[in-house]
């Protein structure tokens, strides 16, 4: 990954904005894929597991889903007895020596809708277990179903990742989202998978299925626009089980870790939504004191990751706002020094898709994660790649987070190319009105962009942006550096292809809790630690584990 080239540190920055125009050799998207294509349809017996995916739980236990029986769409559907097919994991670390046995939960769930000539869903059996004590860094080899009818699957194996330490990282850190399941998210996939992920993040909008009609049939770019009379926002929910196919071999022995975004909204009779999404997906809600699957945290290696819902109550006097400075106050940044915060629509955003949109979310939680000092915030919904300088509250700030955009995952909606800077391109008031929360449009106060809606050139805040569908990749160096590559899809076949490419560095010494919400100078003194991060860059050397080693070092001697 890391090459002689020089690869620019946030401590360099701010920097001035780049934007990389849409290539218009490039496709701005791509059918959907059909449900008999091989990668979706199902190619198991009825009874026999599918759509096996992992989930971290805890440092020491990991969640194992996947569906059985037959899914059934039409006007009458009839739901299958859950209790009739167990849910067991059999494990050990020994490929076929399993010494521990797992039993867990099962759950089917319906997406129902009163309306003439409109289909109905009920799920094949939706299969949850929980394996734990589970010993760090061990790989281990695993087979789930039911053993007595017997219908187990074949043989899957994962890794743990490393128990909550400053010392030790996930080995790549994937993040993707707004993916669907088109060609060019065969591509995203395809990519993702080389790049070989010990963790995935999946940051909203999943499978798309919501833009079906319930008939099926060929994905429309735009719902409203294809189907301008239908009486609800219908989904097609054996999208669902494609997708679950599609990511099963990747999902199979990589944790997946998700948020929802608006297109797992998915209304249905009795003001019913997200059925889908709470049902099929396993999180660690529980284990972080989260009364909801909407939002929750976790730990991985030395990174604490906080899952924030953008589709629910976010407001400072409500439960999640109230979690979250619980999470965030009992986190110890001696054991896990790095926070990494996602969520599904981003604050900061300077395309016209979207822009704006969740701005109330932004004015009620930004400074609690500023407060805390969070790193690092990953978003989507945006169909394109962003990533931002540091900044607060619109103001470019050494102690904000670095923000990043990548909701490019390759869905039927196409990639934005649009910016609210462009000329003429700027949304009005209006628009952007956010399915959740509210609407808090704003008109700059100060700054390049005093008394605006918009800007009229690129933001100082926005570092850099691009049109092109693709995923990232964090890599942890250690308890100060990281490093974010984001890969283009068109790049797939090069060597060494970085879109973009940076090192996060944290600053624990310029930023530590509590942080008064005033800094005065961008540039902080050259303190001692400073100085010796300074002397690691500019011998620009190859070997991560020696950038590691002198970093370590400069920190021991000061």
């Amino acid at each position: 990954m890391v090459t002689d080239a020089h690869i620019a540190t946030t401590l360099e920055g701010p920097f001035v904005p780049v934007t990389r125009r849409f290539d218009p050799s490039l496709r701005r998207g791509s059918d959907d894929l059909p449900m008999n294509h091989p990668r979706l349809k199902k190619n198991v017996t009825s009874n026999l597991p599918e759509q096996i995916a992992l989930a971290l739980s805890s440092p020491n236990s990991m969640w194992v889903s996947w569906v059985t029986g037959d899914a059934q769409i039409g006007l009458n559907v009839t739901p299958i007895d859950p209790s009739s097919v167990a849910s067991e994991v059999w494990y050990g670390k020994r490929s076929g020596k399993y010494t521990n046995v797992q039993r867990g939960v099962s759950t089917v769930y319906s997406q129902l809708y009163p309306f003439k000539g409109l289909l109905n869903y009920t799920s094949g059996i939706i299969h949850h277990v929980k394996l734990e004590g589970l010993e760090p860094g061990i790989k281990y080899f695993y087979k789930c179903g039911d053993s007595s009818i017997p219908a187990l699957s074949e043989e899957h194996s994962f890794e743990t990742l490393p128990k909550p330490s400053p010392n030790a990282y996930p080995h790549r850190i994937a993040v993707v989202g707004d993916l669907g399941l088109t060609s060019n998210t065969t591509t995203t996939i395809d990519h993702l998978v080389q790049n070989n992920p010990s963790m995935i993040l999946m940051v909203g909008d999943l499978s798309y299925a919501n833009q079906y009609r319930t008939t099926g049939g060929k994905g429309a770019p735009c719902f409203s626009c294809a189907f301008p009379d239908a009486p609800i926002r219908e989904t097609y929910q054996p999208r669902w089980d494609g997708w679950g196919r599609f990511m099963a071999p990747l999902t199979s022995r990589v944790p997946m870790m998700v948020i929802e975004g608006n297109h797992e909204i998915e209304p249905q009779v009795a003001g019913i939504t997200f059925e889908s999404y709470l049902t099929r997906f396993a999180v660690p809600s529980k284990e972080c004191g989260s009364k909801s699957n909407f939002y929750y945290s976790f730990d991985a290696g030395g990174v604490h990751f906080v899952m924030l819902g953008a589709y629910v109550d976010f407001n400072a006097t409500g439960d999640q706002h109230a979690w979250l400075k619980k999470d965030l106050d009992e986190v110890d940044q001696s054991v896990t020094p790095w926070l990494v915060a996602a969520w599904h629509p981003p604050w900061y955003n300077s395309y016209a898709s979207h822009y704006q949109e969740f701005e109330c979310m932004r004015q009620e939680m930004e400074a609690l994660l500023y407060q805390y000092n969070v790193d690092i915030v990953f978003s989507g919904h945006v169909h394109a790649y962003e990533r931002m300088n540091r900044v607060f509250n619109y103001t470019l700030d050494p102690c904000g987070p670095v923000y990043i955009t990548v909701g490019d995952g390759g869905n039927i909606e196409k990639v934005d190319v649009d910016h609210a800077d462009d000329p003429g391109k700027c949304p009005s008031a209006s628009d952007n009105i956010p399915e959740f929360g509210g609407v808090c449009h704003l008109n700059f106060t100060s700054g390049p962009a005093k008394g605006k809606f918009c800007w009229n050139k690129q933001p100082e805040w926005s570092a850099f942006r691009e049109s092109s569908f693709g995923h990232g990749i964090l890599e942890i160096v250690n308890s100060t550096y990281a490093l974010w590559t984001w890969h283009r899809n068109q790049d797939i076949y090069k060597n060494d292809s970085r879109g973009d490419q940076i090192y996060i560095v944290r600053q624990p010494e310029l930023c530590s809790k509590p942080l008064k919400h005033s800094v005065t100078s961008f540039f902080p003194p050259m303190s001692s630690v400073n100085y010796c991060h300074s002397l690691v860059l500019s011998l620009s050397l190859p070997i991560l584990a020696f950038i590691s080693f002198l970093t370590s070092l400069c920190l021991i001697v000061q």
